[in-house]
């Protein structure tokens, strides 16, 4: 968790492997896989899926909200949260504890909207 925290940024699981065996921590990919789902269930870190279906992990903050390319992967933050009111009902309707919410958009780029597409990509 120190590790989340001083890297400031979203991380899939194998890459916070690569960076604890960087600082010499020895862990397994599994043991990080766990400890990542233990603290998910806590709400402690967040995992936001991307387009690879890999899992970005970061410390639950406030929500986060994006445009994701599904073409080159590039994730544009979105600033204003349309389901904020929504989250606060539901907290309040069902007695549920709502660590975080995520809403994700999913589509083309203007960069790729604008690349040339490859053949036998046409659907």
């Amino acid at each position: 968790m120190d590790l989340l925290k001083q890297l400031d940024r979203s991380i899939s699981a194998q890459d916070l492997y690569v960076e604890l065996r960087n600082q010499g921590v020895s862990m397994g990919l599994a043991t990080v896989y766990r400890s990542l789902e233990a603290l998910k269930l806590e709400g402690v870190v967040q995992s936001r899926p991307i387009a690879s279906g890999e899992a970005l992990y970061s410390l639950s903050q406030a929500d986060r909200h994006h445009l994701t390319c599904l073409q080159c992967g590039n994730s544009v933050p979105i600033d204003q949260c349309p389901v904020h009111d929504l989250e606060v009902q539901l907290n309040q309707s069902y007695q549920f504890k709502i660590y975080y919410h995520m809403l994700e958009f999913f589509g083309l780029c203007d960069r790729c909207q604008q690349a040339p597409s490859e053949p036998g990509m046409e659907f």
